[in-house]
């Protein structure tokens, strides 16, 4: 039976996400679902939520479906098309169009009768106005063309109507219940069974103490917030307990018996990550300023992101295999430091 001189590391891990709530920006202005997102990323353990802080895109959009007032705003309508003077005469003169958010009409489209439904209703609702204000800007001939479509499409009408109240009914349970209109909040707990394997520890001399292991089953528990004041900074606050510690770091005599999600010990909640990142200077330098846990792996772009998810239990098995060790220079939960890419 062959011998095992080198230590080997098994181990089975286990790990869950729990994603309770996420919310905008605190900023006054209405924020849009792509600056929900992308605080969303930041915070998303599975996706490496400390790496990728580089790349980020922290703009504000406008309405993503604006009336328009010219239909020369539509970039894939031109003079030349069959339904241009029926398009141009529905923005002149009842302005119940709108547009797609990168100024496309997409009129080849195939159109679904809901679809042409909320068309009609938004022409409806337009026409209205302006009977209310100036009944003569509406001829007989287009009110009798409306009240002909209203009634043949009346049955979608009411079904999005319908919809339209769900949909408010359900975005009010949502607005009620949020964890917070500025922080999101995401869990991520890990059981992991393991053992070390081999004959002798990795000390590098010729007399080696054995290897004494036995299978353990341990734990790893994250509560995670990420808050948002601007819409552009990010301040990550993190709690973890857990009873891992440092792995087969001691039976093996060696690092790399340590996995990449350890740490804790005893589950003692701490609060072992206390960092704040804001743009600067054009939004093209980035700050990190690390209070606790710092390390040049929070700024600083690793080699493998999908690998490097910052200790996650969905990354890399091993800390050697998760990002090279001179990221780990100086890492300590009392550390602190100040990172900065641009």
């Amino acid at each position: 039976m062959n011998r095992i001189k080198q230590p080997a590391l098994l181990g089975a891990a286990a790990f869950l996400y729990a994603s309770i709530f996420a919310s905008g920006s605190a900023s006054a202005q209405q924020v849009n679902s792509s600056n929900i997102g992308e605080i969303a990323d930041y915070a998303n353990l599975n996706q490496g939520y400390d790496t990728g802080l580089n790349g980020a895109d922290s703009t504000f959009s406008s309405d993503p479906m604006g009336q328009i007032t010219n239909v020369n705003q539509l970039r894939d309508v031109s003079p030349t098309d069959w339904a241009y003077e029926a398009l141009r005469s529905l923005v002149d003169r009842y302005g119940c169009i709108s547009g797609f958010p990168n100024q496309t009409y997409r009129g080849d489209q195939p159109l679904s009768r809901y679809e042409f439904a909320a068309g009609l209703n938004s022409c409806l609702n337009q026409i209205e106005r302006l009977i209310a204000a100036s009944g003569s800007d509406v001829s007989q001939t287009d009110l009798e063309q409306v009240q002909r479509l209203s009634q043949e499409f009346e049955a979608e009408l009411a079904a999005l109507g319908g919809r339209v109240d769900e949909i408010e009914s359900r975005t009010a349970v949502l607005e009620d219940g949020q964890f917070s209109a500025t922080t999101k909040l995401v869990g991520e707990v890990v059981f992991n069974l393991a053992q070390a394997f081999g004959d002798e520890q990795a000390l590098g001399s010729d007399d080696n103490p054995d290897l004494d292991s036995e299978v353990v089953f341990a734990d790893r528990i994250r509560l995670q917030l990420v808050s948002s004041f601007t819409g552009k900074d990010k301040l990550f606050t993190r709690l973890t307990a857990g009873n891992i510690g440092n792995s087969f770091q001691n039976e093996t005599g060696t690092r790399e018996g340590r996995f990449a999600f350890d740490g804790p010990s005893g589950n003692d909640i701490t609060i072992d990550r206390l960092h704040y990142v804001f743009p600067a200077i054009n939004d093209k330098l980035r700050v990190t300023a690390m209070a606790s846990l710092a390390a040049h792996h929070f700024y600083a772009k690793t080699f493998n992101a999908g690998l490097d998810v910052g200790g996650g239990a969905s990354g890399a098995l091993t800390r050697f295999g998760e990002r090279n060790p001179i990221y780990r220079q100086g890492i300590a939960g009392s550390s602190a430091g100040l990172g900065a890419s641009f």
